[in-house]
């Protein structure tokens, strides 16, 4: 069923939580839940690359935090860098940590649990020190009109459509060829009419989705519509991964790599090298998330920071579908994992349940999606 089992119960939640709210498909809190469930999307994916290998990285919400750390200090009026130059910097950090984790790993033989367990300790310390000692508690603000437009941009009315047609437009043609050239290879293809519900069920939730963001949801005569930028933004990066995953040599060893490590290794595939790669890969997406955190919270305080963010990004992957015994996962299912943990917190708060439940919740939903991954390689494994 793949990933069948999650929109549904993603979809139950959405009108659950409509007919206890009224205002849940609002344009506001629909706008607010999209925002919302970025960091949870990038985190996650950021932790796919890494389940991926049946490996797991518990650092990636404090290097996140970092990230956005760096890139609201050096575009600060004190230092006024360019803000591509600061984004770089934070990028690039956040990328040599992972690799520092991924040398560890691999050079040492070491757990990836107790590596990055033991540098989520580092990197928090790191971060407050910066935050407490640095800037006496005082945090870090937002001054770049190009940081803040990350989460609290939109597009127009007009280019919104745009996007929604051009994404609709780029599928339609990538499921198509694709079909085609496996038909052409003579290998097994799906039924068109596959083709044709995917893409009518894309159109339909696109076409919602605008019309809800279209809605002008400006207080005190400012007019505010258009889908926010951080939509088109994590769809861009959902494409390149997806597309380096699918289609590239990088990828297939990637999932090779994660079905047998061994067999990889005889097969000539450099194991080591490549496990390097997805911590590098996934310390960089974390980074990316850092971005859009600090650009939400309009800035970074160590009162922002929140352990259990981490947990989130293993939350966000393994709902969505992604196994954690390695081999399995897409980049799309931290989106759809990212944004039911969205739909959760943000649900639970507008029909005014304690937020400790968002907790309880949550991991009921975790442990019930590891469950299922697990039976699921159990019965594979009786088949076989």
């Amino acid at each position: 069923m793949g990933i069948v089992p999650v929109l549904i119960a993603l979809v139950a939640l959405v009108v659950y939580f409509e007919i206890r709210s009224t205002v849940f498909l609002s344009a506001d809190n629909v706008t607010n839940l999209f925002v919302q469930a970025i960091i949870y999307i990038f985190l996650g994916m950021a932790e796919v690359w890494l389940l991926l290998l049946g490996e797991i990285d518990l650092s990636l919400g404090w290097v996140a935090g970092l990230s956005g750390t760096i890139a609201a200090i050096y575009t600060n009026i004190e230092y006024r860098w360019p803000w591509w130059a600061a984004v770089l910097a934070a990028l690039v950090v956040c990328t040599a940590i992972g690799a520092m984790w991924g040398l560890i790993v691999v050079k040492l033989k070491l757990p990836s649990f107790i590596v990055t367990l033991a540098g989520s300790f580092i990197i928090e310390g790191i971060l407050l020190y910066i935050l407490d000692r640095v800037f006496e508690g005082g945090g870090v603000p937002i001054q770049s009109n190009v940081l803040n437009d990350l989460t609290f941009g939109n597009l127009t009315p007009m280019w919104s459509w745009i996007f929604v047609i051009a994404v609709i437009a780029i599928s339609a043609a990538v499921m198509i060829v694709r079909e085609r050239s496996r038909r052409a290879a003579g290998l097994k293809v799906a039924p068109f009419y596959r083709i044709v519900v995917k893409l009518t069920a894309l159109t339909v939730l696109s076409v919602a989705v605008v019309l809800i963001f279209d809605v002008n949801r400006g207080s005190f005569g400012v007019p505010t519509e258009g889908i926010p930028f951080a939509v088109p933004l994590v769809f861009a990066v959902l494409a390149i991964y997806s597309f380096v995953l699918a289609r590239t040599k990088f990828g297939r060893y990637m999932y090779a790599i994660g079905g047998n490590s061994e067999a990889a290794r005889r097969a000539g595939i450099p194991v080591d090298r490549y496990r390097v790669y997805a911590f590098m890969l996934g310390g960089f997406t974390a980074g990316i998330a850092g971005l859009f955190y600090v650009s939400r919270l309009g800035g970074y305080t160590s009162s922002s920071t929140d352990p259990s963010v981490v947990l989130y990004a293993v939350a966000a992957a393994v709902i969505g579908g992604t196994s954690l015994y390695g081999g399995r996962g897409k980049m799309t299912y931290p989106v759809v994992g990212g944004i039911i943990l969205a739909v959760i917190s943000n649900g639970l708060v507008l029909i005014s349940i304690s937020e400790t439940m968002v907790y309880v919740i949550t991991g009921v939903v975790l442990l019930g999606a590891v469950s299922v991954d697990s039976l699921a390689r159990r019965s594979q494994t009786l088949l076989k």
